[in-house]
């Protein structure tokens, strides 16, 4: 029996209903509509559902497409026994594997050993007794971000240095006996020229933004009253994204390349975003399209 939906948008429960007073809320509006547009011009039923409506019968959708699910890091026990019943009812875009590998940060290891050029990042498993001076030390680090390796939104992201470290490490310890931590090196370039983020679907490029801090802060999400800018990208940029996504396990359906670009030629991998991204169709309502003919593709296979 045929499904009585082709595509469920995944949004979460903070979403499913936004605020129009709410800029931000509407901003997801507008993205995931762009979204519904595209694939509702294309002859599939759409419906837009948090992931953890329990109302909601996932055999009865042909496919689960992740957008704004952004609570999934804060809600990680529930969302990953969600995650592993949902995956064997329907389809998941990105698929379940390359969502499974992309959701640990430690992916970003395994970029690097694939010859992505990448920010230098140590890990700092659950339990561990590893300290920020410590770390520091080994790597020769003088400035360094923390993170858990399980997160989004700038979550428990702090920037440290050898001066303040000190301060932070009864932080970093309680965050290690909660859970596995990330030591990245701190790239200048995020406070002088911003975070670049590409978004390349089906292994192409489609469009570009630029991401800046607000003064004195280093996180670039204009949730955290960073600004976003329209960028066009050059062509070693668009090389440099597209061979981190060649690098995945599977060709995924949508991605965001976050990198910084220390020099000419010279770009360092910050994220590689595949589970639930913003992909700014705002800036490029007709990227909207691309992803709804490539994922139209993909059913049909």
């Amino acid at each position: 029996m045929p499904c009585a939906i082709d595509v469920t948008i995944l949004t979460d429960d903070r979403y499913v209903r936004p605020d129009p007073a709410d800029w931000y809320q509407q901003q997801i509006a507008t993205e995931d509509g762009l979204v519904a547009d595209a694939l509702s011009a294309r002859g599939l039923t759409v419906a837009r559902r948090s992931w953890s409506d329990p109302a909601v019968d996932w055999r009865d959708t042909r496919c689960a497409l992740f957008r704004s699910t952004w609570d999934y890091f804060d809600r990680f026990a529930e969302f990953s026994a969600w995650f592993e019943c949902v995956s064997d009812q329907t389809r998941l875009f990105n698929d379940a594997a390359t969502l499974r590998w992309n959701m640990d940060k430690r992916y970003l290891a395994e970029l690097a050993r694939a010859g992505v050029a990448s920010v230098p990042t140590v890990y700092a498993e659950r339990g561990s007794r590893a300290t920020l001076a410590g770390l520091l030390a080994e790597q020769g680090w003088t400035e360094a971000v923390f993170k858990p390796v399980v997160s989004g939104a700038a979550r428990l992201t702090y920037r440290i240095d050898t001066t303040t470290a000190a301060a932070h490490e009864a932080r970093f310890a309680e965050c290690v006996a909660a859970e596995a931590m990330m030591v990245q090196a701190f790239e200048p370039a995020i406070v002088t020229s911003g975070e670049l983020s590409l978004i390349v679907i089906d292994g192409r490029t489609t469009h570009a933004i630029r991401k800046t801090a607000k003064a004195g802060d280093f996180r670039v999400q204009d949730d955290h009253g960073g600004t976003v800018h329209a960028h066009t990208p050059a062509a070693d940029e668009r090389a440099f994204a597209e061979a981190a996504v060649r690098a995945c396990p599977t060709l995924p359906l949508y991605a965001r390349v976050d990198f910084v670009r220390r020099g000419p030629g010279d770009f360092r991998l910050m994220e590689l975003e595949l589970v639930e991204p913003e992909l700014f169709f705002r800036f490029a309502p007709a990227a909207a399209d691309t992803l709804a003919d490539a994922l139209v593709r993909r059913l049909a296979g």
